[in-house]
């Protein structure tokens, strides 16, 4: 993976690019032919002071672009874009050590590298610290939005040339009256494939191209789903599977959630699915869902998919526990996770709400251990 710099004689190509994608967490969400031109032809891309690279991938695909302001100054700031097929994939946190690898290396020596988020965007956040920045500061409603009219807390992440030139990550050792504040390790999140198999299915990571063929699956099974379902109470509307899908990719970057999507290794169908949630880092534990395309029940794909996640969870991630959650009423559901050898442990009296919130339901909880 390198940068490789924009020239104006590539300005159709960023129009095209700034364009086509989106950008929920910036102050223009879409931003028009006219907006582009008019920063190209001000020197937004390309000054003095301002200098615009292309992120590209090992293949030599562009997959994103990443402008440094402030070039002359001790302390540069930066914008980095991953366009919408591509995030997701760990292309941020590599083009920001790129980024810092460039900014050190220039002749003036700069002290500092530093960018901005929204508070919210953790999928960013996640990439800054992936990258080596340091938290360094929460500004409350200092983020508009012009969608919304909404204003949101921004964060600041830093990373000073002596980190760099070190290698280390120094924490911010924050003060409140002079008394220093503890600060608990985090856990450590093991590295994983984001892709594995069964015998019969192809397991991975959600992309946001996968909307489309979700949407169908869930608007295909309502019936079967809306009775255990809350999300299934009423057929989505394909942006609403689009912006669940942005989330769940954002959510499996953080490691915040691992959603998974099961497709047929003999025709690359969609066909339901699964993932690891209510993730507890610091045991680690997490706990098993899954849904089906309804026309292709009966064929022992769910147990299939839960008896490889729960492999997935225990020899890659290190799980000391792993449970299945259902509905006491929910014949399926228990089924799949009696075949798959969980244990039940237990069932709450009243713990839940119905699918639509109409009734309390008891749940069950089936369990793994290592």
């Amino acid at each position: 993976m390198h940068l490789q710099e924009w020239t104006m004689e590539e300005q159709e190509q960023l129009i095209h690019f700034m364009t086509t994608n989106t950008w929920p967490y910036h102050g223009n969400s879409h931003p028009g032919r006219q907006l582009i031109e008019k920063a190209i032809e001000e020197g937004g891309y390309e000054s003095d002071v301002v200098k615009t690279f292309w992120v590209e991938n090992d293949s030599g695909q562009k997959v994103g672009i990443v402008k440094i302001h402030d070039l002359q100054d001790e302390i540069p700031l930066f914008d980095l874009r991953i366009e919408d097929m591509s995030r997701g994939y760990g292309y941020g946190s590599k083009a920001l050590k790129l980024v810092a690898e460039y900014v050190f290396g220039l002749p003036e020596k700069k002290i500092r590298l530093e960018g901005h988020t929204r508070q919210d965007n953790l999928a960013m956040r996640k990439t800054f610290e992936r990258a080596g920045f340091v938290k360094e500061a929460h500004l409350r409603k200092a983020w508009f939005s012009p969608k919304e009219n909404s204003y949101y807390d921004a964060v600041t992440y830093g990373m000073t040339r002596e980190d760099f030139l070190a290698g280390t990550t120094t924490p911010v050792v924050w003060e409140d009256e002079g008394k220093q504040s503890k600060v608990s390790a985090a856990p450590i999140i093991p590295n994983f494939s984001e892709t594995f198999e069964s015998e019969r299915l192809v397991i991975r990571a959600p992309k946001l191209g996968d909307a489309p063929d979700v949407w169908n699956a869930i608007c295909n099974s309502l019936p079967a789903l809306r009775e255990w379902m809350p999300f299934a109470q009423q057929a989505p509307e394909l942006h609403q599977t689009e912006d669940n899908m942005r989330r769940a990719v954002a959510d499996f970057v953080t490691r915040e959630d691992l959603r998974l999507h099961l497709f047929l290794k003999e025709t690359g169908e969609f066909i339901g699915s699964s993932g690891l949630h209510r993730i507890d880092w610091a045991i680690p534990k997490f706990e098993i869902g899954y849904w089906l395309d309804t026309k292709f029940e009966g064929n022992g794909y769910v147990t299939e998919a839960v008896e490889r996640i729960t492999q997935f969870a225990f020899e890659d991630l290190a799980a000391r526990r792993v449970e299945i959650r259902c509905d006491e009423e929910n014949a399926k559901s228990r089924s799949v996770a009696e075949r798959a050898g969980f244990v039940l442990e237990g069932t709450l009296k009243q713990d839940a709400l119905s699918a639509d919130g109409n009734s309390l339901r008891n749940t069950c909880v089936y369990a793994k251990i290592d």
